[in-house]
């Protein structure tokens, strides 16, 4: 990693913030619920607008800010003694060992004290077109009540709050019907207590089929100040909402930094207020590599209206060389590269090893890619025009030389 009314000099900063082209959306009053720190007991601050929103139709009520993927003990338990509740994992994360690592933190923690959410080790595709992985329709249904058996033994659990189809960017596969039957019969032996999708790419279109089905209960999708369709995204989420579908939202930190140096850092306070500005988004999922990014991250809790410096900083983007690190999966890059190189996906492990400082994650992203499969390392020209400004041709050339260590 609903809410009252603004103060009305908050909805006047907030109408110019809107006004400058950031961008947000209106919100309905969420629905409540009580936050308890089991460190203190007390209620979560309550300054500004709600930190407790309920998760669609699933009932939980969680505060607006999880726990992301710290890989440090420390930093989860952390997190769970300050009052937040939902934690995202995946079997993918540290290659199944963040799994093993929650199990240690959380055996000795009561089961109704946080909800977690993972994901299948599933045969993940790329797409024809390259730019991202999708499960697609042909994979063999029967793997994913095979996967869950795993999951559960990994964190030590009888059941997961939430289980998700990850990495979806396809409303086919969302409405594949041997997909939701295996799910459903996860949701019958009571190894899950709800289903979810989870998609950071063409957001909007998946987001719309999971209501369609009127099966999946929550998903989770990329969502920040970042995006250039973030308010065709937020129409979508507010679909999802009416509809009672639970939403959580990740990169919600658009990558960290506005310059490839890591010498400007986008204010993640700031990131994190615009999402939770969205009262239709239950909860996010922040990474944090720190206690001092946690601190942070609980400090928006105490009050998510904008001050103006925040409504300042999330402007740099116009400024130049701030094009920032967080890549939105848009694939208009693919057609217009001879070597039809998966461009959208070395540019997100780039954001993670440069924005994040999570090489080994970045290493996973490309997992299944050699050197030899990055063609700007023999490229001399780079006919690729980005739609967010990256120097496509620098970065994957920095992901090759993060391949070869």
């Amino acid at each position: 990693m609903g809410r009252t009314t603004m103060a009305a000099d908050g909805c006047a900063s907030r109408r110019d913030f809107l006004a400058a082209g950031l961008g947000g959306l209106a919100g309905a009053a969420a629905l409540a619920g009580c936050a308890r720190s089991t460190s203190s007991g007390e209620a979560a601050p309550r300054t500004g607008r709600s930190t407790v929103r309920t998760l669609g139709r699933t009932g939980l009520t969680l505060p607006v800010v999880g726990i992301g993927s710290p890989f440090e003990p420390s930093l989860v338990s952390a997190a769970l003694d300050a009052g937040l509740r939902y934690i995202h994992t995946s079997s993918e994360y540290a290659s199944q060992n963040h799994e093993r690592m929650l199990a240690r933190v959380l055996r000795a923690r009561p089961r109704e004290s946080f909800a977690i959410g993972s994901s299948p080790d599933l045969p993940y595709r790329l797409r024809g077109d390259g730019p991202s992985e999708d499960l697609g329709t042909g994979a063999d249904p029967s793997a994913i009540a095979a996967a869950i058996d795993g999951n559960l033994e990994r964190l030590g659990l009888a059941h997961l709050d939430i289980y998700y189809l990850a990495s979806i960017c396809e409303p086919a596969t969302v409405l594949h019907a041997p997909y939701v039957k295996a799910f459903e019969a996860l949701k019958r032996s009571g190894k899950i207590r709800f289903a979810g999708i989870a998609t950071h790419r063409n957001e909007p279109a998946v987001i719309r089929a999971a209501v369609k089905s009127g099966f999946w209960d929550v998903v989770l999708t990329a969502y920040n100040f970042r995006q250039s369709h973030r308010e065709e995204v937020g129409a979508a989420i507010r679909e999802a909402a009416a509809a009672g579908v639970g939403v959580l939202a990740m990169k919600t930190q658009a990558g960290v930094y506005w310059d490839a140096f890591r010498l400007r850092k986008i204010n993640m306070k700031a990131a994190l207020k615009w999402v939770l500005q969205d009262e239709h988004v239950c909860s996010t999922i922040p990474a944090f590599a720190n206690h001092d990014e946690l601190n942070e991250d609980l400090a928006v809790m105490k009050d998510l209206a904008f001050t103006q410096e925040e409504e300042r900083d999330l402007r740099a983007g116009g400024l130049p060389g701030h094009t920032g690190l967080y890549c939105q999966q848009c694939a208009r890059c693919v057609d217009q590269c001879p070597a039809r190189m998966n461009i959208p996906r070395l540019m997100r492990s780039y954001m993670y090893a440069v924005g994040y400082e999570e090489p080994q994650r970045a290493r996973e992203t490309l997992a299944g890619l050699s050197r030899a499969d990055i063609a700007c390392t023999n490229c001399h020209e780079c006919l690729v025009r980005c739609a967010r400004g990256f120097d496509v041709r620098a970065r994957a050339r920095e992901m090759a030389r993060l391949m070869r260590t």
